[in-house]
């Protein structure tokens, strides 16, 4: 689903992603983790458009999406969440999941009846006309993710939806994360949470000053000496 081939990104004399590559087969959740600074978040944007690439391919479903704005990667099945969320503050929650459809050809009826299934799903219901102001941090992460369920993409992208939500709201997450999986919906997960990193993860690559240093299974990177060294040092 997707293919990530030699990515680099440079600002000024940083070369903050270095020649990093990977695959997430389709129907499958790929953790990318790495201390801070590693270039996570920063090859999550190059994936989906918000920066340039310097060098390298971004393939999704196996169609060339390189140089694309974030708009045509949308169009092209990919949704996204970020590590602060970015909703529409002074909108409802209706609203907000209303906006990634304004295009679709059906009633406004009919996409708002299914914008108030998708907040039941994330336990936002009864809050639907409240703006997303009046959210916590934790509901905005999940009325992110209601907004991506909403154009019902093929490829997910999740900047630290862990990171400052407590225990109750993240794992009504991770049940949301593993009801679309079982949807067949594809993720790349960006987390600290090494915890939910290694529950949901099918395979893990890890980044360090924006090299690829480790891809594996959840046991072969918790057993890698190069991981252990970047996270603890020698």
């Amino acid at each position: 689903m997707l293919q990530v081939e030699g990515l680099v990104k440079r600002f000024g004399g940083l070369v903050a992603v270095d020649h990093v590559s990977f695959e997430v087969p389709e129907r499958t959740i790929m953790g990318l983790i790495g201390i801070n600074g590693a270039g996570k978040t920063t090859a999550m944007n190059l994936i989906n458009g918000i920066y340039r690439l310097d060098e390298g391919h971004v393939r999704i479903d196996g169609r060339d999406v390189t140089g694309k704005t974030p708009h045509e990667i949308a169009h092209e099945g990919v949704g996204r969440t970020f590590q602060v969320p970015r909703v529409f503050h002074r909108m409802t929650l209706i609203e907000n999941l209303l906006v990634p459809v304004l295009d679709r050809h059906e009633t406004d009826a009919a996409l708002t009846d299914r914008a108030e299934a998708t907040l039941a799903k994330v336990n936002l219901a009864a809050l639907r006309h409240n703006h997303a102001e009046e959210l916590s941090g934790g509901q905005q992460k999940l009325l992110e993710l209601a907004r991506v369920m909403m154009f019902d993409p093929k490829l997910i992208l999740l900047d630290e939806p862990f990171a400052g939500v407590n225990p109750a709201l993240c794992r009504l997450f991770i049940e949301q994360i593993e009801r679309l999986l079982g949807q067949g919906k594809t993720f790349l997960l960006v987390s600290h949470d090494l915890t939910s990193i290694y529950r949901l993860s099918t395979t893990i690559a890890v980044l360090n000053q924006g090299q690829k240093i480790a891809e594996g299974t959840v046991d072969e990177i918790k057993n890698d000496p190069a991981v252990i060294e970047a996270y603890l040092g020698n």
